[in-house]
Formats: structure tokens, sequence, C-alpha cells
């Protein structure tokens, strides 16, 4: 897979003050910024373009990361001048890509193993391959029901006890250009309530279940955790920061 949408056009609400100032992608981890981490595993798979959907401070992000050379990838920009929720980038792309390609929630961090993900994305013929990580706290997220490797269905958090696995959405996805074909009308719109549901229907979506590292940078405690444990061998973990 050669092409990668990442999607970086959330305000951050939840890292305010920070994020009144910085938008969310140029946060930093580990000396370097959140986005650089992404750009790092995509490379890894031999993604060499990349498309960063913005919207909040475009204009800082574009002006950091330019045309991607120096990053060692081209980059191209989609500009969000209203938010467009997770899917609306789908509709202001000018040329949709002519192979699989990975698209990326930009403020999770995912050591997915993306070509063993693509095996199994074109082994179902399916149209969305979600990559899947496990977590223990089920109650906070949404979890997946599933038959084998295709997704039933996802269950909004749960009860422990209702939960139908541990599975949950990492916002690491494998896409295929025909999906575009389902894409809703509306200009805004979310993948996990309005398209993914509609593609688990029709047994058009997948999952790829990893163990891989995985976080989130919603809020100052799991940011703290990704700059602490981010590829960084295994040690206890002290909190530093306080939400």
């Amino acid at each position: 897979m050669r092409t990668a949408v990442i999607l970086a056009g959330g305000l951050g609400t939840r890292l305010y003050p920070v994020t009144r100032e910085i938008p969310k992608p140029l946060i930093p981890v580990q000396g370097r910024t959140l986005t650089e981490h992404v750009l790092d595993i995509l490379k890894e798979h031999g993604v060499r373009e990349v498309i960063l959907s913005v919207g909040y401070k475009a204009d800082k992000i574009k002006e950091y990361f330019g045309s991607g050379e120096r990053f060692g990838v081209s980059i191209t920009y989609l500009i969000e001048k209203e938010p467009l929720g997770t899917g609306g980038w789908m509709h202001l792309l000018e040329c949709i890509p002519d192979e699989e390609f990975v698209v990326v929630n930009g403020d999770n961090l995912f050591d997915l193993d993306l070509d063993a993900a693509l095996q199994i994305h074109k082994s179902t013929n399916a149209l969305v391959t979600i990559g899947l990580t496990t977590v223990e706290d089920v109650e906070h997220y949404g979890v997946v029901d599933m038959d084998g490797d295709a997704i039933l269905r996802f269950v909004e958090k749960p009860s422990r006890d209702e939960a139908p696995s541990n599975r949950i959405n990492s916002g690491y996805y494998i896409f295929s250009p025909a999906v575009f074909s389902e894409v809703p009308d509306a200009a805004k719109f979310m993948l996990e309530k309005d398209l993914f549901p509609k593609l688990a229907a029709n047994g058009r979506l997948s999952g790829f279940v990893s163990e891989a590292q995985w976080f989130d940078t919603g809020t100052f405690e799991r940011w703290d955790k990704v700059i602490h444990e981010w590829r960084a061998p295994e040690k206890e973990y002290k909190p530093l920061l306080k939400n």
C-alpha cells in the first residue's frame, strides 16, 4: 500500500488549554510531534504518499509538514472548512486511490502489522478492514461482535457482562476503493455510525486483531502514558500529569 489518509482535523478540546495554541497533530511525544510517529508507522509498511485531512489550525500544520519531503513522504492536504466528522474527507478527495489504502485516526498510535491486515482484507473480500485492539475496560468503548474475521455489529459502551468481546476499534483501517460507492450523501458523517454498520450488515466489514502497542492521546493522562511508554522497553508507569 502506497497511500494513507491521516485524519487530523479535530479540535482536541480535551487537551485545552494546550491545543488552544498547538493543534493536536503537533503535540510533542518523545521530542517529536505526534504525527511524525504516525508517519513512522506508515513508512515502515511502504506508505510514501500521505493525505492529511486537516481543519483546526490547518495553516500551522501545513507550515510544519510542508510537502513532506523532509519526513520521507509526499504530503497533500484536504482542508475541512468546518468539522465534517470522521467521514467527510471522503467527499473532498479529488482522486480516489486505485488500490487499497490506509486510513488512520491521527491522534492514535498503533504498532499494527498493516501487511498482515491487508492479507485478511483481501482474503475476506471486505471493503473496509478495521484494526482491532483489546482492552479490559470495555465500558468506555464501542465493542465489536465478530464471526471469524467478519464484524457483525458494534455494541457501544457495554457492561462487562453484556460485552460480546473485549475487541475495540483502534482507529486504523484498510479501505478498498470500491467503498466509495457506499459513502453516505451527507457532506458530514461518521465512519463509525454511518458507514461501518452498513458494511457490516452487508458482510463487507472485517476485523484484524492485534496485541501490538496501542494508545490514544485524548486526555492529558493518556498523552502522558504515550510519552512514557510508546515503543519503550517495558517498565512501571507512574503518571505525572493529572486530568
